[in-house]
């Protein structure tokens, strides 16, 4: 992970045609299924679990975070609350046909899905909790990580990125290897492709907003009931296991379950053990639903 530096101030256009669509799949069962992209990720994330849950009967809906799919110079200034916003609507929509709605998040998503257990209670059939990122403190984040918090309370985080580096949250080389190929020719104005591959680069603008809603949500966890699930992998290199050991700790839920992976990296819903997660979200979801 490397930082990049741009001062460009003129407005970033967005293409014709707008690159990043949402996922939208009819079930037969009265259950719909919300996945979550992770910040700077895209809905093809969720693509596997998405057809996995579709089979089984579920509707599926992945909706687009807040400007996702927009310029950078757009995405970078996009408030945490503005992403719950995209998370709420696609929830309160999936309300209004009746279904017992259960919700998913991959990493910063994991806790919009937490903070909508929180506003509507049982009203949310259950949470599944994806590599759920509170602190950036996995094996493949930069020593420099710790100078972050001062950039992040300056004007500088208007102007710093960091590029993206391998292994990209990725240990399935064959997947790896397409990732890094983009990456590599990514620029800050290009926009090409992140329907498949996400953000070549982060803002840190969008980490003063992740520290704000790790700050909100965490007084609101031991209220938090709804049946939650997290799931980690061990190797995570982006967000080490204690992010899920915090929620796990903390969170008010009676009914809550740990799965700890051992083959895969941050990603976990395209990565080596996307079988496992799917298996194991599917037994979750069917022990608590009532």
């Amino acid at each position: 992970m490397s930082v990049v530096f741009s001062f460009r101030r003129k407005r970033l256009t967005r293409p014709a045609s707008f690159p990043m669509e949402e996922i939208s799949l009819k079930g037969d069962l009265p259950r719909t299924l919300i996945l979550v992209h992770g910040l700077t990720g895209t809905p093809n994330e969720m693509k596997f679990l998405a057809y996995y849950f579709n089979k089984l009967g579920y509707s599926v809906h992945c909706p687009r975070l807040a400007n996702h799919g927009e310029p950078l110079q757009k995405l970078k200034y996009t408030s945490w609350e503005e992403f719950y916003q995209s998370v709420r609507e696609a929830f309160l929509e999936a309300r209004k046909r009746g279904d017992k709605v259960f919700v998913a998040g991959l990493s910063m998503s994991a806790l919009l899905v937490l903070l909508l257990a929180n506003e509507f209670g049982d009203e949310v059939g259950g949470v599944a909790c994806l590599a759920p990122t509170l602190f950036f403190d996995g094996w493949a984040i930069p020593w420099y990580r710790c100078f972050l918090p001062v950039i992040c309370h300056t004007g500088l985080k208007n102007f710093v990125y960091f590029k993206e580096d391998a292994p990209y949250g990725i240990k399935n080389e064959r997947i790896r290897d397409l990732v890094h190929k983009y990456f590599t020719k990514a620029k800050l104005k290009n926009i090409d492709e992140i329907d498949k591959f996400g953000y070549a680069f982060f803002p840190v603008t969008l980490l003063y907003q992740l520290e704000l809603l790790v700050k909100h949500l965490t007084s609101k966890l031991k209220d938090i009931e709804v049946p939650v699930q997290l799931i980690h992998s061990k190797e995570d290199d982006t967000a080490s296991l204690e992010n899920s050991r915090f929620i796990f700790d903390r969170i008010g839920s009676k009914i809550k379950e740990m799965v700890i992976l051992k083959n895969s990296y941050h990603v976990i819903t395209a990565d080596q053990e996307r079988d496992k997660v799917a298996h194991k979200m599917e037994s979750f979801f069917e022990k608590i639903h009532v």
